[in-house]
């Protein structure tokens, strides 16, 4: 049986545990919990190359023990001991499941992964946490991170009641990981609540998804790295805010008397190609001189409109998004263009090959 320390909880400083730290809502979570006086701990996966970009600027060494209040460790959504070891030395009073494999065209290259990782792997940190809480008698709060995709093919707008029907293999496990929190919820008493969160963007995104694609795309064209961009589905409509926004929502979920499932998003729709529009648009360019259809990037099975109904959200714990489209594009826009100067310079250099 794990032991708990004998703190005084009323002056102990709270504990959070993140998978999934170095991504994009991984950090801006991060940076929010320590404005708050947390103890944040992260697990990553052991890389042979660093993927810390996103939280280097947060990063104190740890032998600096006054200042380092976030604390990383090697762990694995696929390595339930390592998951139950971490609980139990940390010690968290939250967990926020934000590890996946969460790009959709890659789930179908690697569908069995993305199962390991997305679905069982939220199974797997449940168990650790049920087991930690039945062994300890300690309480901890669960966030588990859904994603709007479960929804799928079903109509807009979409709200915590709307029946999920998820077109790709991401989709599914995102699936299964929601169903698994409300079993253990249900079954076990825990505190733990589902965030369905739609598209959620800034410029710690992914390159390889689309918004980023884009925005990336629009700083190297402009400055002459780059002349066309290759794209799929320009119809797509998706609802689109800012990471740095919902980071917050997930936070307020666990702040709550009672758990429950909430739907985060800003309540509109975007396409593709109003993507494109507002992007190129802020410097001066017109997207249908540089893009071009490639094939390649259409769905096998495609996911066309998107859009939250986030009443609920709005409603019971007083959350509304701060940035909108527009300025989340330019936003955007503005971080890639300066990354492609910086390129630019380089290039001219002849430090990198621009082509």
């Amino acid at each position: 049986m794990a032991c708990t320390k004998n703190v005084d909880n009323s002056d102990k400083r709270k504990v959070a545990l993140i998978t999934g730290i170095t991504g994009q809502d991984g950090s801006y979570l991060t940076e929010l919990l320590l404005t708050k006086g947390y103890e944040v701990h992260g697990l990553i996966r052991r890389s042979s190359n660093f993927n810390t970009q996103r939280i280097n600027h947060i990063y104190v060494d740890p032998h600096n023990t006054n200042k380092a209040q976030m604390k990383l460790h090697y762990g694995d959504l696929t390595d339930a001991s390592s998951l139950r070891r971490w609980i139990d030395t940390i010690l968290p009073d939250e967990v926020y499941n934000l590890a996946a494999q969460s790009h959709v065209a890659v789930s179908y290259e690697i569908p069995d992964y993305t199962a390991d990782v997305v679905a069982s792997g939220a199974l797997r940190l449940l168990e650790a946490v049920r087991s930690h809480i039945d062994d300890t008698g300690r309480v901890i709060r669960y966030y588990q991170a859904g994603s709007s995709e479960m929804y799928g093919s079903t109509p807009p707008p979409q709200s915590e009641d709307t029946p999920f029907h998820p077109r790709s293999p991401y989709a599914a496990s995102k699936c299964a990981a929601h169903w698994y929190t409300v079993n253990y919820r249900e079954a076990y008493g825990m505190f733990a609540c589902n965030g369905i969160l739609f598209n959620h963007e800034s410029p710690r995104r992914g390159e390889n998804f689309v918004t980023r694609k884009i925005t990336r795309a629009v700083g190297r064209i402009k400055m002459g790295l780059q002349e066309k961009l290759f794209l799929g589905n320009l119809k797509a409509s998706r609802d689109w805010g800012f990471a740095g926004d919902y980071v917050e929502a997930m936070w307020m979920m666990l702040q709550q008397e009672t758990p429950d499932d909430y739907v985060v998003a800003t309540e509109e729709s975007h396409t593709v190609e109003e993507f494109l529009e507002a992007a190129f648009g802020y410097v001066g360019l017109n997207w249908e001189d540089h893009v071009e259809i490639d094939p390649r990037y259409f769905r096998p099975a495609e996911v066309d409109n998107l859009k939250g109904d986030a009443s609920k959200t709005k409603k019971l714990l007083s959350w509304t998004p701060r940035v909108g489209f527009k300025e989340l594009v330019a936003m955007m826009v503005d971080n890639d263009l300066t990354l492609a100067k910086r390129e630019k310079v380089l290039v001219d250099a002849g430090y990198v090959d621009g082509k």
